[in-house]
């Protein structure tokens, strides 16, 4: 597996949390609750995050585990219950995650990026 194949993955994560934050600008969480297309839309993107992750995790389970700061199992998890379970998964745990988790993630993979563009 090539790590140019990595950094896809690293990207299509950051990608995914960067329209979490586009779906999300400037809307309350009554909003939220309310507003099924912003559900679907956040959904469809921590279940991208998750399988990227996933992916991660089983190729290149090296550099998953030089990086435990991250939490790859998390988000292959809620990958998880988001595919098998798209209408009873809990909206407040959605919202928390996008809102605190999603933030903290791009940060990371940000960080990530610039490790590995200095050569890690």
């Amino acid at each position: 597996m090539t790590r140019q194949r990595l950094e896809v993955y690293i990207n299509e994560m950051a990608q995914a949390c960067e329209e979490v934050g586009i779906f999300l600008a400037g809307l309350s969480k009554e909003e939220f609750l309310r507003d099924m297309l912003k559900q679907r839309a956040v959904g469809m993107n921590l279940l991208i995050i998750g399988e990227a992750a996933s992916q991660l995790i089983d190729r290149f389970p090296d550099f998953a585990a030089d990086h435990p700061g991250m939490a790859w199992s998390d988000m292959r998890g809620m990958r998880n219950r988001i595919a098998h379970g798209y209408l009873s998964i809990n909206l407040d745990t959605v919202w928390t995650t996008a809102t605190i988790s999603i933030p903290q993630l791009l940060s990371q993979l940000r960080m990530l990026r610039q490790i590995r563009a200095q050569g890690e």
